[in-house]
């Protein structure tokens, strides 16, 4: 039977991929849109003609990420205990590897982009609300107790730990972190060191099985 062929990817989406990609690679200030159409192996003037400014491929790139982090949070409110966690947060840092270049880069791009510089604040803020939202399931389901005073500033804390893991990964490893074959064991690392900010107010059994999911991989 004869298969009817796949129609090509539209020019702006291959675009967007081969930007995110270089990207992540290299760095956003690295990447030139000279270098993204040369890798397209189109003209200049055709890359122009779908983002007329590397800002428009920063800022389309961003509302993908914001999109998919915003429907990931949701899944904040049906957590009910640590493996509910682990399995959340591990998502989030997988999400924030796919698009690590707004991490690895994130202080310079916020001061050359107006618009990341206001949304990135929404984004610390939806985190901060999924993250009070994960305590307040653990706390439902039994599996911590804590004070809701206390439930802010923790919550900060886990954010600050989950926006910058990755640059803390970059500064310890500068020449392996940031590769894809160092992706797993990076993530897997942050998503525990996140979670370890709970440890004080986890109940025991709780506490004993957030440590053996850290015994499958390297906490230091």
């Amino acid at each position: 039977m004869a298969t009817t062929p796949k129609k090509p990817r539209r020019t702006a989406e291959r675009i967007l991929e081969v930007t995110l990609e270089l990207f992540n690679r290299f760095g956003e200030p690295n990447v030139s849109t000279t270098l993204i159409s040369a890798e397209l192996n189109i003209s200049p003037g055709n890359l122009y003609y779908h983002y007329p400014a590397k800002d428009e491929l920063i800022n389309s790139l961003f509302d993908r990420y914001e999109k998919a982090l915003s429907e990931l949070l949701q899944a904040a409110d049906s957590v009910r205990n640590v493996e509910d966690a682990r399995l959340l947060f591990h998502m989030l840092f997988e999400l924030i590897w796919q698009y690590r270049f707004l991490y690895r880069d994130l202080n310079d791009l916020l001061s050359k982009n107006r618009r990341l510089e206001t949304h990135f604040q929404f984004v610390l803020r939806n985190k901060n609300r999924a993250i009070q939202s994960v305590m307040a399931g653990l706390t439902r389901g039994g599996a911590m107790k804590i004070e809701t005073r206390d439930m802010a500033p923790v919550a900060t804390a886990m954010a600050v730990v989950l926006t910058y893991w990755l640059s803390y990964e970059y500064v310890r490893d500068p020449r392996r972190a940031l590769e894809p074959e160092s992706a797993s064991a990076a993530l897997l690392r942050g998503a525990f060191h996140v979670l370890s900010l709970l440890i004080p107010y986890l109940e025991p059994a709780q506490r004993d099985h957030l440590h053996t999911l850290a015994g499958q991989y390297d906490k230091s």
